[in-house]
């Protein structure tokens, strides 16, 4: 098991109300897959630096987890595959 740090900007066409439901979506991929969420920080609406699918504001969440190495290329193919994710980015934090 690793540290890792995924920060996720969700789409703003995803109503408010069902933020907090994609958020435990990516949460349960990481729990089913026996992994465990350290913490979860949702920075809200913020505007993006440059336009993504004809958006330029997104609702960012950072999220702390554990997981095994060997699982983040099927996280990361779930989110890029995903509608309501305009972008993600996972750091490996330091061993």
């Amino acid at each position: 098991m690793r540290d890792y740090e995924l920060v996720v900007i969700i789409s703003p066409a995803v109503a408010d109300e069902e933020i907090p439901a994609t958020i435990e979506k990516i949460n349960q991929f990481i729990v089913e897959r026996e992994g465990s969420i350290t913490e979860v920080n949702q920075w809200g609406r913020r505007k993006l630096a440059y336009q993504i699918k004809d958006f330029m504001e997104g609702n960012y969440v950072l999220t702390q987890f554990r997981m095994d190495p060997k699982l983040t290329t099927e996280l990361e193919a779930s989110l890029g595959i995903s509608e309501e994710i305009l972008r993600h980015l996972l750091v490996r934090l330091s061993d």
